[in-house]
């Protein structure tokens, strides 16, 4: 698809979802159906941050998911070499993408979730030079309009290593993606068993199209889950409303 015609389609979905949100905001106020606040949505990009359109994905990739399952490995080595904003974007569909898109419904995404409530907030650190044209900081993935907002610039690897619990492959590879859960968007629905056992498996199943597609990509990953949660929390700059569930570094193979 040209860039022509997918940047045509964003603009497209942008204008319709902002005259529908205009149009709720107006018939919600009018008879006081709800409150303006952020229902929990936490690490939100703003009308100031910059945004960045990624690369539409390829859904006809040349590497089977059975040949992806049998070489999955856990890999903590990686080369210098930036990724591309097309690879970026791959593995940020992968994990949270849309894959069908439902006027006035819940769209699908690539990972399943309980009720469709989808809690899972996706946000992904560039190191420096650690992707093509993008500049180092942490970004949030917006699955409807496939892009990144900026929540923050500079490299923030270091800490994240730290946070870690000194895990250095963190700090040496190009992106890491931080995946945490707004758990009340699921518990609405299910009451505690959502916190307990939905959200968590939901982190698992986009984990793994991470190491599928990173297997697809031949790029090296490893899932992790031991972390301190508040430091997380400070370095993705969100609120306690997010639960951190797993720091995945990504990059190219040596």
């Amino acid at each position: 698809m040209s860039e022509e015609r997918s940047l045509s389609r964003r603009t497209v979905t942008r204008l319709t979802a902002g005259a529908s949100a205009l149009g709720a905001l107006a018939i919600g106020g009018a008879f006081g159906a709800f409150d303006l606040d952020d229902g929990g949505q936490t690490g939100q990009i703003g009308p100031d941050r910059e945004t960045v359109d990624l690369p539409d994905p390829d859904t006809d990739g040349a590497v089977s998911v059975e040949r992806a399952i049998a070489r999955r490995r856990s890999r903590r080595e990686y080369t210098d070499e930036p990724l591309s904003l097309g690879t970026l974007g791959q593995l940020c569909w992968a994990m949270q993408g849309v894959t069908r898109s439902r006027v006035g419904r819940v769209d699908f995404r690539a990972a399943p979730s309980a009720g469709a409530t989808y809690p899972l907030e996706l946000f992904v650190a560039i190191d420096d030079r650690g992707v093509d044209d993008l500049g180092a900081g942490v970004y949030r993935y917006d699955p409807g309009d496939h892009a990144l907002g900026r929540v923050r610039s500079g490299s923030v690897h270091d800490s994240l290593a730290t946070a870690a619990l000194e895990q250095s492959w963190i700090a040496d590879a190009p992106i890491v993606v931080v995946l945490t859960a707004i758990d009340e968007r699921t518990t609405d629905r299910y009451g505690d068993r959502g916190r307990r056992r939905y959200v968590p498996m939901e982190a698992g199943h986009a984990a793994e199209h991470c190491y599928l597609q990173a297997e697809a990509l031949d790029l090296s990953t490893v899932v992790v889950g031991a972390f301190r949660d508040d430091e997380l929390r400070s370095i993705l700059e969100v609120s306690e409303a997010d639960r951190p569930l797993y720091v995945v570094p990504v990059g190219h193979r040596p």
